[in-house]
């Protein structure tokens, strides 16, 4: 093996942690990528801790972003998302990091990329994964981004700077349709599992949508549980390969196995009594409704921040399981509060009905904090 050195800074953006380079600094070719970012995170790693690298052994630390300037008169910077499988010698670029939008902005400050002056700075994005625009807005401190504030967001310890992330026409991030199949919700004929109602809704990612009851669960799990619970996984992602056909993301079930990244899956349920990671406690009148999700085959320890998103946008078209399970009067809030294993994330989400069954998601919007951690050059073992 060779050793060979590139420039690099390792930023936590909401939720998840990341590797992220310049675009300049990596080969022209894109086949090539793929080598660097597993060398990066240390996959694949048969124990699955991702020692010999940067990833932490889960799927929300084990990603790596790419910016470049654009050339688009719409967006000031190009961002490009892999999810680094952890076992396998596999890079996804199907999707997009919800989180890791949050550092694309202040990223671009730091480096150069974008200049601003004043109290705010609002960087304009175009993800390549999903072909969609996001816009980051965030306070500034002579001239360059500020990390510290007083925002909490749950599954973060301590409090950042506020950045605010605007999701411009979500919808059909990656099948090109808010609604893959047409409807609202769907039968699925899963072999091994039989039929199952299922919601697929695309919006800053495809998502699959479960009730819990309909799984045996209540909804209120924490991923330890579910994690354990090897047949559910197993259930799950066979309900995921069926679903992926189904919204036209793969030809057959075995190219669906090897997508990792969409469409996501989880499950939800109306608002309950729940506990948190943290042990402390969620009220029932404190959410609106209730979910889980699953992060490349993993249970999330919070919620992907694009599925989110989906949910959000799911829960304002009628006659999904989302919106099914949504508490009185929660339809006319401004945003949909979600209780998940970490806490509670509040979601706004702009949905217009053109139609009888016609529905368009013009914006989705949340806030998150991000925090550059170290930069300078990464060795990689290629």
């Amino acid at each position: 093996m060779t050793t060979i050195t590139l420039p690099a800074v390792f930023m936590r953006g909401g939720t998840s942690k990341a590797v992220i380079f310049h675009q300049r600094d990596l080969p022209t070719a894109r086949a090539a990528w793929d080598r660097l970012f597993l060398a990066a995170m240390g996959s694949p790693d048969p124990y699955g801790r991702q020692l010999n690298g940067m990833g932490g052994g889960i799927s929300s630390l084990s990603k790596v972003c790419v910016i470049a300037p654009s050339s688009r008169n719409d967006a000031d910077v190009d961002y490009t998302f892999a999810q680094v499988q952890i076992r396998e010698p596999r890079v996804d670029y199907r999707a997009n990091c919800g989180n890791m939008s949050s550092a694309v902005g202040p990223f671009s400050l730091d480096e150069g990329l974008v200049r601003a002056d004043g109290d705010m700075a609002t960087v304009r994005i175009y993800n390549t994964n999903t072909h969609k625009l996001i816009h980051a807005t965030f306070p500034l401190r002579d001239n360059m981004p500020r990390y510290d504030g007083d925002l909490v967001i749950p599954g973060v310890a301590g409090a950042g700077a506020p950045v605010r992330l605007d999701f411009i026409a979500p919808g059909g991030a990656t099948t090109g349709k808010l609604l893959p199949t047409g409807h609202p919700v769907d039968m699925l004929d899963v072999p091994g599992v039989g039929k199952i109602a299922a919601s697929m809704v695309d919006a800053a990612n495809a998502g699959v949508f479960l009730r819990a009851a309909d799984l045996g669960l209540t909804g209120t799990e924490l991923p330890e549980q579910l994690d354990a619970n090897t047949e559910l996984l197993a259930r799950l992602q066979a309900i995921r390969q069926c679903a992926a056909v189904a919204m036209g993301i793969a030809r057959d079930t075995s190219e669906a196995a090897t997508i990792a990244g969409v469409p996501m899956i989880g499950f939800v349920a109306p608002p309950a009594d729940a506990p948190t990671l943290t042990g402390e406690a969620i009220a029932k009148g404190d959410v609106d409704l209730t979910a889980r999700f699953l992060s490349n085959g993993q249970p999330h320890r919070a919620l992907p921040l694009t599925a989110s998103l989906c949910t959000a946008v799911a829960a304002r078209i009628t006659g999904t399981l989302v919106a099914d399970a949504l508490a009185p009067g929660a339809a006319e809030r401004e945003a949909i509060r979600i209780g998940m294993p970490s806490g509670i994330l509040a979601v706004g989400a702009a949905v217009e009905q053109t139609g009888p069954g016609e529905w368009i998601a013009q914006r989705g919007s949340f806030f998150r904090t991000t925090r550059r951690l170290f930069d300078g050059r990464i060795y990689l073992e290629v």
